[in-house]
């Protein structure tokens, strides 16, 4: 894997909006974005298949990529811009001024490109090649403000076999739908060759005034955003220590599996008005697996019997779209984030008990439906709470969605082959996506150490032949 490793520049250089284009312009932030200060950068990479000599591409693509990308910085500037990170009491503010960019790659990799897409268990070092990197420190300014990079891409060619196309991008800027918002437009204006008129219909938003901040709220948000930029010096963009022995795979339900498990989630619960989704019905089997796997692999490697916690709360925590909701008055070009935090809390017990899918869609699906009814009641909790849920380490979050359609983010060769969330290894997260060969189907990514993973495969596919 060592040799596979190594990659090839090509090309690296700086990718601004046209010059003129965009003028100096800052935005600030909302209690929406600023939480997301202590989380990693969203690292997605896409994959498409590309069976030409990398030659071909730096001759025929390479020019309109880059082309096509600095026409959509224009429409997108936060992405060329930077985070302005001020010390107390001053608050972050995103900042463009003409000449800002996107740092931008050219590699080519010697890798199995159908190893590298596979959904079987791999090693998580394999991908993380492909994600581009961005500065190790963040640089500070004479007034001692911090300035953090919002985003950068890599474009790694696998000769003769494929391309990706890698991003890595800060989520204070942005949640996943702003970032497939802007994919959208790249991929647009480059198969449209460079016309811009294909998007008079889906430029973002971005009046930051139409979210408001309750009262209460961002005190603790800046004091928490002020603790975390003080260590930037030291941790900006260090690379997580995984385990030597951890692997990430894909897990695919298709149509007839997901409504498998509606079927079997109504007929135990008939005389109640539930919320059954594929996102309930698949959140719920990927826990309750991950719950049972976890509880096997601590009875296989202990010889005495293990601290009994079945009465201790699991968590699992999930991210609710806010936009195009009658509670908020948010469209759904809203450029920025616009997640509200929820948490489901279930007893171990009842997770690995004989009925633990069941109860695990009931109590998802139930906070789906509570969610959606409370609006921003509470709101001055939900980041302490969360906190506390994840110090219990306990909990398993979701990163990504199968509303976001990552699969049509079309260059013009073809849909994706593979879509991959690389930063679900760094933490106790699945990604989800929907599923690119069968529509109503849902693809999970989850990484975890090799014992574990072997377990969770025997769990889930017996799972799947549940009557």
């Amino acid at each position: 894997m060592a040799e596979a490793d190594q990659l090839k520049v090509f090309d690296s250089s700086h990718v601004s909006p046209p010059p003129g284009s965009v003028p100096t312009t800052s935005l600030h932030l909302t209690f929406f974005d600023l939480p997301w200060f202590s989380f990693p950068y969203i690292q997605r990479l896409f994959f498409y298949q590309f069976p030409y000599p990398t030659l071909d591409f730096m001759e025929t693509c390479l020019p309109l990529l880059k082309h096509s990308l600095s026409l959509s910085l224009q429409h997108f500037f936060p992405l060329a811009a930077n985070i302005m990170c001020p010390p107390p009491p001053g608050r972050p503010y995103i900042l463009y001024k003409d000449g800002d960019f996107a740092t931008f790659m050219v590699v080519e990799s010697a890798a199995d490109f159908n190893h590298v897409i596979a959904n079987y268990p791999r090693d998580v070092k394999l991908l993380q090649p492909f994600a581009p990197k961005l500065p190790m420190v963040a640089p500070v300014a004479e007034d001692g403000t911090r300035v953090l990079p919002i985003v950068a891409f890599q474009v790694t060619v696998f000769p003769n076999a494929g391309i990706c196309i890698g991003s890595n991008f800060c989520h204070v800027c942005g949640d996943g739908n702003t970032f497939m918002q802007f994919m959208r437009c790249w991929t647009s204006v480059y198969r449209a060759g460079g016309d811009l008129t294909c998007l008079e219909k889906s430029l973002p938003l971005w009046n930051k005034d139409v979210i408001e901040a309750p009262d209460g709220t961002e005190p603790f948000l800046l004091k928490m955003y002020w603790n975390c930029v003080s260590s930037y010096s030291e941790n900006c963009g260090l690379p997580h220590v995984l385990a030597a022995d951890k692997v990430r795979a894909t897990f695919v339900l298709g149509r007839a599996h997901v409504e498998r498990l509606k079927h079997l989630v109504i007929a135990q619960c008939e005389s109640e008005q539930l919320h059954v989704s594929t996102f309930v019905v698949t959140c719920a089997l990927i826990w309750v697996s991950l719950i049972k796997t976890q509880e096997s692999v601590i009875k296989n490697l202990s010889d005495d019997d293990h601290d009994d916690d079945d009465d201790k709360f699991y968590y699992f925590l999930f991210p609710l779209d806010c936009r195009n909701r009658k509670e908020f008055a948010i469209l759904g070009t809203y450029f920025g984030n616009c997640l509200k935090p929820s948490i489901t809390e279930m007893k171990k017990s009842e997770l690995i008990g004989e009925n633990g899918f069941v109860l695990a869609a009931k109590a998802i699906g139930n906070k789906v439906k509570e969610m959606e009814k409370s609006g921003m009641r509470g709101v001055e909790n939900w980041i302490p709470t969360l906190i506390e849920r994840i110090r219990t380490g306990r909990r398993i979050a979701v990163a990504g969605s199968p509303k976001l359609h990552v699969y049509d983010a079309s260059f013009g060769w073809g849909r994706p082959s593979k879509v991959e969330l690389v930063h679900i290894e760094s933490g106790e997260a699945i990604s989800l996506a929907e599923y690119r060969d069968e529509q109503g189907g849902i693809e999970v990514g989850l990484a975890l150490n090799k014992n574990q993973m072997d377990e969770f495969v025997a769990i889930f596919e017996q799972s799947l032949k549940l009557p």
